[in-house]
């Protein structure tokens, strides 16, 4: 809840920009990051000032060619951005941080619930896959996306927008298995509905139906919180669209806004976290330069 107290203890006032990563955040995430090699040459420049910029790009919605001179050149950052992405560092993060933040509100590190939705988007002329999505009249890509029942995100995936949810769920359930083991139950829409997607994997898919006579929109219980997710990523302007010519850089990017990194109190700051989220899954890449 934001009040006097809230707001100053995650106010960006006094830092150079406002995405950057204060202090205490950098002590939680920096210890993710790959360590200095004890031979060779050196680092010419520092891993925070890599992460700062990367979270200035997405943040700020610009090219990587427009980072101002105050970061390391262009080309040094998104090498660093495709080399997290690459080795998979991006989703350990968020996979790390999503437990320390559960157990910091006194939660399993590990969840038993989940709640799964889709979000489409628009791309831009970078290229790369794209498809139409024929009930939301958009032709670009989807974002399925599971989270916890706190909103947290466990699992994202990109795809054409043209791929129904019944069949985009399966292969997302199934691949939040290795890292999210104890999740029994997952939450969904009447989109979800039929034996394509609960015969897909061990988890039990539970329909959350409209109410009836429903008109307009209206508040779902335990479905809302993964509505709240897409409000939170889209926040970041690099996500408004998807921009990237590449799935795994569009996965990255929002893995990396997700991220519920910690401040003082063992969490980031709400504005940093919706940044972090979308890097981690790999939104940001070398093709919107």
């Amino acid at each position: 809840m934001w009040n006097p107290t809230t707001r100053a203890q995650h106010s960006r006032a006094g830092l150079r920009y406002g995405s950057d990563l204060t202090d205490a955040e950098w002590a939680i995430f920096g210890p993710f990051l790959p360590v200095a090699a004890a031979c060779g040459r050196k680092r010419a420049y520092p891993m925070r000032e890599v992460i700062n910029a990367i979270c200035y790009v997405l943040h700020g919605g610009i090219a990587w060619r427009l980072m101002p001179d105050t970061f390391p050149p262009w080309r040094t950052v998104y090498r660093w951005f495709a080399r997290l992405r690459d080795g998979g560092i991006w989703e350990t993060i968020n996979h790390h941080l999503v437990m320390q933040d559960r157990e910091r509100v006194g939660r399993e590190a590990s969840p038993t619930a989940a709640v799964m939705d889709s979000q489409s988007v628009k791309t831009t002329e970078s290229g790369g896959v794209r498809g139409y999505d024929a009930g939301k009249k958009i032709k670009g890509r989807k974002r399925h996306a599971l989270v916890d029942t706190d909103g947290r995100a466990l699992k994202i995936q990109v795809h054409a927008a043209d791929v129904q949810d019944r069949d985009g769920a399966g292969p997302l359930l199934r691949a939040s298995r290795p890292r999210w083991p104890f999740v029994q139950l997952a939450f969904a829409d009447a989109g979800y509905q039929g034996p394509r997607v609960a015969t897909a994997s061990p988890i039990r898919v539970e329909i959350v139906q409209k109410l009836e006579g429903q008109v307009g929109f209206i508040v779902h219980a335990r479905r809302w919180v993964v509505e709240r997710f897409f409000a939170w990523i889209n926040r970041n302007p690099r996500l408004a669209k998807d921009v990237e010519a590449t799935i795994a850089s569009a996965e990255s990017s929002l893995r990396r806004v997700c991220y519920p990194a910690a401040t003082t109190n063992g969490s980031l700051s709400m504005r940093t976290r919706r940044a972090l989220t979308a890097t981690s899954q790999g939104i940001v890449s070398h093709d919107c330069f």
